[in-house]
C-alpha cells in the first residue's frame, strides 16, 4: 500500500508521520486490496481553539473511501478516522463478496 501524507501549511514531525504510517498499515487487515492512501493534515481555528483535522482518502479498486475527523490532537483525529475507515472497508469487502457470490 502506498501512503502519501500531506501536511497543509506546516511541517509534520517524523514522529507524527511514523505514527500515521503505523496506524494505516493496520487497515490492510480489513481489506487487502488497498491501492493508495492519502492523508491530509490541517490546522483549523474555531472560536479561538486550534482543531487538528485529519482527512484520509483510501483508494481501492473501483472506489475511493473518504473520512474527515477533527479533535485536539492529530493522533486522536487519526484514531477516530481509522475507526470509521475500518467500518467502510469492511462494508466494501462485504459488497465484493456478495457481488462475487451472486455472479457465480
Amino acid at each position: 500500500m502506498n501512503v502519501v501524507i500531506h501536511p497543509v501549511h506546516f511541517d509534520a514531525s517524523t514522529q507524527l508521520v511514523e505514527f500515521i504510517n503505523k496506524k494505516l498499515t493496520k487497515l490492510e487487515t480489513f481489506f487487502d486490496r488497498i491501492v493508495e492512501t492519502e492523508v491530509f493534515l490541517k490546522l483549523e481555528s474555531k472560536q479561538n481553539v486550534k482543531e487538528k483535522v485529519v482527512e484520509i482518502k483510501v483508494h481501492v479498486p473501483g472506489k475511493t473511501l473518504f473520512v474527515t475527523k477533527s479533535s485536539k490532537t492529530f493522533e486522536q483525529s487519526t484514531d477516530l478516522a481509522l475507526q470509521t475507515l475500518s467500518l467502510q472497508l469492511k462494508k466494501q469487502k462485504e459488497k465484493l463478496k456478495t457481488h462475487k457470490s451472486i455472479a457465480s
